[in-house]
Parts: structure tokens; C-alpha cells; sequence
């Protein structure tokens, strides 16, 4: 007898629930922004593109879950890539698995469709499962070899499998295609940079001889990073004061600037320009955390410990500047 009247009891628990909450998402949909696209929906309740505009007016407005439940309806009423691609970016938010079950259904319906394909490689990235990613990416390629986004997420996934030479050949194929792609490019002279690759000067070079208004930093960044890395560092040096000339906001010409002076060992001159980043980024850690490296190079523990723990306090993901503090105790 009390399990049935606690099963009851349960049932009108969860029933009483079911409705407060209805209660209170009739409350918000029947309220300004969303009333007229409500009243609509009341008046043609088939209507996908309805259940889709409110859907994205709650979304904007961070209300998730009813977000959530008007893309899902009007994807019922009418599978398309648009209402496919908008519910996984609710789903990823709340789980990458239901984000990837959801697109392999969604390629059921529209398997020629390349944004989900896309979508679907980088949900098995976000997991970790690259060789899907891959032949998701090659798949891709195989059809449309000219498919610039499959081509530069397989030259990312070769990257994290170091397999750096295949990636840059895959990133060089996509210039090709897409010279006029701006976050391409500086990836590829960013790749030529950090392989030693001096096919970064020319590319450079015609990334600022087009550059009319003398207005971008980073093919001088990219040219020092060259330099840096090949070990000519007082041009490397030279060309980060030009980058920074050209955008005093640009962290990484700090970084590398004060880095080249201390792989000299020239550590007054580097703990100048880290400083001098920090008075910029007051809220970066690593400007303060290479601050310190350099004052303990000069025997100034003291002030080093100091910058160490304000690195470690900014992020405390940075355990070497906790380890290195600690250690000056």
C-alpha cells in the first residue's frame, strides 16, 4: 500500500513539475520580443520558418532550452541545412555527443550537404577521434577539391599528428585556391616561419608590397619569427620593432622580441620589453611570467618571485611560473 500511494505520490511530484515548468515557458514566450511570433505560431502551427524566427530570438536572448525546442520543431517540419546547422550549435553547448549523434542522422537526410559534413569532422576533433575527422575531410576533397575549410581542417589534423610536412603541403594547396583568404595566408606564413622555411620572406614581401596603406603588422612578424627561429636574431629583433611600429597592441612581437634577447643572453634588454609588455597587457600572464625569467637571470630574485606569482594569479593554468616561484622561497 505505501509503494503505490509513494509511486502516486511520485507521479503527481513529476506531473506538478511538468507544468510549473510549461507555466513558465508559456510566461516567457507569451511576453514581448516573443507574443507575435507566439501568436503566430498559434495561427499556423506548421509554419517552420516561424518556429525558426523565434527559435533564433531566444537563442540570441540566451533562453537555451526554449531555443532549443523551436529549431528542433522546425527542423521536423522541414529538414534543411540552415535549421540543422543552428540546432547543433545549441546542442554543442550543452553536449558535443548529442551535437555528433544529431548530425549523423541530419546527413541522412542531407548527405550532399558539405557545412554539416564539415561540422561533424570537428565534433570528432572536439573528441579526439581525428582519423574520423580525416576521412570525413577526405571524403570532402575527393568530391570537391577546391573545398577550402576540408582542406584546412586536414592540414590542422595532420599538424596535431605531427605530421608537419604534410600539413604544410595541404596548407600551400589551399593558397593556391584562396590567395585572397587573409587567415590563410598568415597560417602559411606562420607554417613556413616555424618550419624554417624561407619561402616566408617572398610571401611576405608580397603581402606588404600590397599593402598599400602600410597598415598590417604581421607579415613583419611573420619575416622576424623567420629569423628567430634560424638564429639571426638582431634582424629577427629589427623586424618585431617594425611589427609593433605598425600595431603597439601585438603581443606575440613583444614575446618573441624579448625572447630573442634572452636566448642571447642579454637578459637587461629582455626584461625591458617584457615590462614594457606588461604596462600594454596588464592582464596577460606570460609577459610577467618571462619578466621574471629574466630578472632571476640577472640574480634579481626577489622581483622575479614577485612576477611570478602575479603571472601565476592572472592564469593559473601557468604551473611553471607557480613551480618557479616556489622555487625562490
Amino acid at each position: 500500500m505505501y509503494k503505490v500511494f509513494y509511486t502516486i505520490l511520485f507521479s503527481f511530484l513529476i506531473i506538478s513539475c511538468s507544468n510549473t515548468n510549461s507555466s513558465k515557458e508559456n510566461a516567457v514566450l507569451s511576453q514581448p520580443p516573443y507574443d507575435k511570433l507566439t501568436d503566430s505560431i498559434e495561427q499556423s502551427p506548421t509554419n517552420d520558418q516561424v518556429y525558426f524566427r523565434r527559435g533564433t530570438l531566444l537563442y540570441t536572448n540566451e533562453e537555451i532550452n526554449l531555443a532549443q525546442k523551436d529549431i528542433e520543431k522546425a527542423w521536423q517540419l522541414n529538414p534543411n541545412e540552415q535549421y540543422a546547422l543552428r540546432l547543433t550549435t545549441i546542442l554543442k553547448q550543452k553536449n558535443s555527443d548529442s551535437a555528433i549523434s544529431f548530425l549523423q542522422q541530419a546527413l541522412q537526410k542531407l548527405p550532399n550537404s558539405i557545412s554539416l559534413k564539415i561540422m561533424l569532422a570537428k565534433g570528432y576533433e572536439s573528441k579526439n577521434q581525428l582519423e574520423k575527422t580525416l576521412a570525413i575531410c577526405d571524403e570532402i576533397i575527393a568530391q570537391y577539391p577546391g573545398e577550402i575549410d576540408a582542406l584546412l581542417l586536414k592540414s590542422e589534423i595532420l599538424k596535431q599528428q605531427n605530421k608537419d610536412a604534410e600539413a604544410l603541403a595541404i596548407l600551400e594547396k589551399a593558397y593556391l585556391i584562396a590567395p585572397g583568404d587573409v587567415d590563410l595566408v598568415h597560417q602559411l606564413a606562420f607554417d613556413y616561419a616555424e618550419a624554417k622555411n624561407p619561402k616566408v620572406l617572398s610571401l611576405c614581401d608580397s603581402l606588404i608590397k600590397a599593402d598599400v596603406e602600410q597598415r598590417h603588422a604581421e607579415p613583419y612578424y611573420f619575416k622576424g619569427l623567420y629569423f628567430e627561429n634560424t638564429g639571426n636574431y638582431d634582424k629577427a629583433i629589427s623586424l618585431f620593432d617594425v611589427a609593433i611600429g605598425h600595431d603597439f597592441n601585438f603581443l606575440d612581437a613583444y614575446m618573441d622580441k624579448g625572447q630573442s634577447f634572452f636566448e642571447q643572453k642579454k637578459y637587461a634588454d629582455a626584461a625591458k620589453t617584457f615590462q614594457l609588455a606588461t604596462t600594454v597587457f596588464t592582464t596577460e600572464a606570460l609577459p610577467y611570467y618571462w619578466l621574471g625569467k629574466s630578472q632571476e637571470a640577472m640574480g634579481m630574485k626577489n622581483e622575479a618571485k614577485l612576477n611570478y606569482e602575479r603571472a601565476y594569479g592572472l592564469d593559473k593554468t601557468l604551473t611553471d611560473a607557480k613551480d618557479a616561484a616556489n622555487r625562490l622561497k
